[in-house]
């Protein structure tokens, strides 16, 4: 999708909130902007998605809009930056040093676990799955999610260091942020085909989960 089928939005789109409201009255305002972006985006969709829909939906006049988002794009990184963060805190959760450390079966499990719940918590966010596409399609937004995939790929990278301290940091981080974007392709590939979870993240886990062997067996 080019940035003219998205709307006009570049690479140099500002994406940022022009300020953070500091009164409840305004929070309450800027939360409810999100809110509305969130749920007409998952009806009418990026391209169609506008800023004087978002007012009339929420009851708002434009210029209280503006006073938060320069655009639409801004408010969609906002929201873009609310899933990625709602999907890393699950990760910790799951993929530990012990995991890691562990065995094949037991990291299996959890990369399975982990998976799910990274589609389910994209599924249930209101706008979750055009969030997600809009991160990918569009130009202006594509930092947001290669930006928290860094951060997710380097506090991994600590975890594997502990892990394989045998294995040089250029290999595990390339291991690692393959692994990131495999996890993701997956979880977008269930919200495009709407199809059962469970299996695909066992197959999914069961080919992450064979790195890490490959490397304990090497070491062994």
């Amino acid at each position: 999708m080019t940035s003219k089928q998205t709307g006009g939005a570049s690479k140099n789109t500002v994406l940022t909130a022009k300020k953070r409201p500091e009164q409840q009255r305004g929070a309450d305002t800027y939360e409810l902007i999100l809110e509305v972006a969130a749920q007409m985006l998952g009806e009418v969709g990026i391209e169609r998605l506008s800023t004087n829909q978002i007012c009339a939906q929420a009851g708002l006049t434009p210029p209280a809009l503006y006073r938060y988002f320069p655009n639409k794009y801004a408010l969609l990184s906002e929201l873009g930056q609310r899933l990625m963060k709602k999907q890393n805190e699950l990760i910790p959760l799951w993929i530990t040093s012990e995991v890691l450390c562990g065995s094949t079966a037991a990291l299996e499990k959890a990369l399975e676990g982990l998976l799910i719940d990274t589609y389910r918590v994209t599924r249930d966010t209101p706008g979750g799955v055009w969030i997600l596409r809009a991160l990918r399609a569009v130009p202006s937004l594509q930092k947001v999610r290669l930006d928290s995939h860094e951060v997710v790929t380097k506090a991994q990278g600590e975890l594997l260091k502990e892990a394989f301290p045998d294995v040089s940091a250029e290999e595990l981080a390339l291991a690692g942020r393959i692994v990131v974007d495999m996890i993701y392709a997956a979880v977008e590939m269930l919200l495009d085909l709407e199809i059962d979870e469970r299996p695909v993240a066992s197959i999914v886990a069961a080919m992450i989960a064979s790195y890490p062997a490959r490397l304990r067996a090497t070491g062994e």
